[in-house]
């Protein structure tokens, strides 16, 4: 009978343990000394693995199984694995790393928990082009499609480059290419030159000037379609700080009280452009 593995620090260290997985880095070795019957339930690889005749290690009578794998991304897995508490993943190299080892040995039920982690808020707000990257590279379609769209929010042209795209192949990075150039293209398209209704008490108070647009709206159109050319989302023109910016520079004293008597249009319009395909698989030439 296994004893208890419940506790949140387990070591791998079991006596009774009947095969030691041995990871050999640099500087040195760790021993992990672990379960067949719960590697061969999680894993057709294993299971079939343990089929085969084991050699022995003429001190424990226990088989040694040399990997490849680091002892960092081998333990994150392995605690997966078991009924212990799971790893804390916060960084992208960790999970990649683990990934690697989940795929490798076809912990189906690991890589699904590491897709999940993968497309996770942290992830995708701060590192979104890795993750699309690291999506590519193992083929995950969804993650890669819910990573593309967090994209949008990054000038690609400027990006610095990460060791990930070395591994994505050149459809993959075109596609998104394509998808920012498609999605630039919908956007601008949506953008009413003088839009009906958009009135400024001030800049609209003559009747020379009553069927212009607001100078507000002027230079909001001008700044938009430059912010969009870099980075095609709409999370950023329609931010309060970037409204507000447009309407003091159009120098105007009336055309702040025009942004906010214009939030209708203004939330229509941006429910219009978040409409607009934004995701690779879904890119519709504009």
């Amino acid at each position: 009978m296994l004893p208890p593995m419940t506790i949140s620090h387990y070591q791998f260290d079991s006596p009774d343990a009947d095969v030691i997985l041995l990871t050999t880095e640099v500087d040195c070795s760790t021993e992990f000394h672990v379960h067949k019957c719960i590697l061969a339930a999680a894993s057709p690889f294993f299971h079939d693995m343990f089929s085969l005749p084991q050699g022995d290690d003429d001190k424990h009578n226990v088989p040694i199984i040399p990997v490849s794998e680091s002892s960092k991304a081998l333990d994150t897995v392995l605690r997966f694995v078991y009924p212990v508490s799971p790893p804390i993943i916060d960084n992208l190299d960790d999970l990649s790393a683990a990934l690697s080892v989940a795929i490798k040995y076809d912990l189906a039920s690991v890589i699904l928990t590491l897709r999940k982690f993968l497309i996770s808020p942290r992830f995708l707000q701060t590192s979104p082009v890795r993750v699309y990257a690291i999506a590519c590279h193992y083929e995950f379609e969804e993650e890669a499609r819910v990573a593309s769209r967090s994209t949008l929010n990054v000038n690609l042209l400027d990006a610095k480059p990460v060791a990930e795209l070395r591994y994505m192949t050149g459809y993959d990075y075109h596609r998104l290419l394509q998808l920012h150039r498609w999605r630039t293209d919908g956007l601008l398209q949506l953008l009413p030159e003088i839009p009906e209704n958009l009135k400024c008490m001030q800049c609209n108070g003559s009747t020379f000037t009553m069927n212009d647009a607001p100078r507000w709206w002027t230079e909001w159109v001008k700044r938009a379609r430059e912010e969009m050319r870099l980075r095609p989302t709409t999370d950023v023109i329609f931010g309060l700080d970037f409204l507000f910016g447009v309407a003091q520079k159009a120098g105007c004293t009336r055309c702040p009280g025009s942004v906010l008597d214009s939030w209708r249009f203004l939330k229509s319009l941006k429910e219009d452009m978040d409409r607009v395909p934004g995701c690779v698989g879904e890119e519709i030439p504009c």
